[in-house]
């Protein structure tokens, strides 16, 4: 399947073929990494990281992922480049893509790395924005796949704020790749219906399923619940208004249980603020899947890079 040049902004852009692509390529070089085998598709390329937002699991991915393949990856942080402040967006675009094969942007409005994407003539990855979390939903569906062989058919259930980037993007891949997608929210915090309305179209594509509730028997037969912080990054003046919104939204002992099923895993997109979206004990309880999840990251990230922009 071939990619090269595209840039990956939402999974909207995407069809259900290429995403698993992308998957089971992360996949061999997740194998190979662990035999110490790395690559060299992007020997000779640069990859420009423009950061407007913290990150680990994000800039380390990048990073590692990068420099596995034979590439060089160099950080641009908000002090570093003048993007969108003394230079429009459109022109820093047009200079970093006459001097880096690909770029990365991770930031807060969606407009940024479309505009990128669209100015810079070379390949941009969402590293996250305000709407969507693409990179992270990939991640998302190794980890599903490795701890059940397979996506579509699955029940997968967010649990919290159902309008935030990761419930969006969720809501997205689920809805291509045919799981049976819940968001458990209170109804104030519910996603937008127009992106409702086109991931209902994608389920009926796929066989899945969209349900939006905020009843927390939604969880019953779920294969994974997920969550996410109830603030996400710039909403800090909004955490006691939240607390008190989504507490009975917690990811908890006796959430877990209304799910009736043994097999059922929790996710967490990270970084987990214990006691408040979800207890630590079960946090802990499902540790090893949620770093697994963490370290697949890399994986799934090199791969789009290695997609989009590599040699082979």
């Amino acid at each position: 399947m071939n990619l090269k040049g595209r840039s990956f902004l939402t999974l909207k852009d995407f069809t259900p073929e290429e995403i698993m692509y992308m998957v089971d390529l992360a996949a061999d070089l997740k194998a190979k990494k662990k035999q110490g085998i790395t690559g060299n598709s992007l020997k000779g390329k640069n990859i420009a990281l423009i950061f407007e937002k913290p990150s680990t699991r994000t800039r380390c991915s990048f990073t590692i992922g990068c420099i596995d393949e034979g590439g060089h990856a160099e950080y641009l942080g908000r002090e570093d480049i003048q993007l969108g402040h003394k230079e429009s967006v459109e022109d820093t675009a047009r200079v970093l893509g006459r001097m880096f094969d690909g770029i990365e942007f991770r930031g807060f409005s969606q407009d940024t790395v479309e505009k990128l994407a669209k100015y810079s003539g070379v390949p941009v990855w969402n590293g996250l924005t305000d709407e969507y979390h693409p990179t992270q939903i990939l991640a998302d569906f190794l980890t599903l796949k490795e701890q059940f062989g397979k996506l579509a058919g699955l029940k997968l259930v967010f649990v919290g704020d159902g309008r935030n980037n990761m419930a969006n993007s969720l809501m997205i891949g689920a809805a291509k790749m045919g799981l049976d997608f819940v968001i458990l929210a209170p109804k104030s915090l519910w996603p937008t219906a127009g992106l409702v309305d086109t991931c209902k179209e994608y389920a009926q594509e796929s066989g899945g399923g969209i349900t939006i509730t905020d009843d927390l028997a939604a969880v019953a037969g779920a294969d994974a619940i997920y969550t996410d912080v109830w603030c996400s990054m710039g909403e800090e003046d909004k955490a006691a208004e939240r607390i008190a919104l989504l507490s009975p939204y917690q990811v908890n002992a006796e959430l877990m249980a209304k799910t009736g099923k043994e097999g059922t895993i929790f996710l967490h997109c990270l970084p987990a603020v214990k006691g408040k979206e979800v207890t630590e004990e079960i946090f802990e309880k499902y540790a090893d899947v949620v770093f697994d999840e963490a370290e697949n990251r890399m994986h799934t990230i090199k791969a789009v890079m290695v997609a989009t922009l590599g040699n082979q």
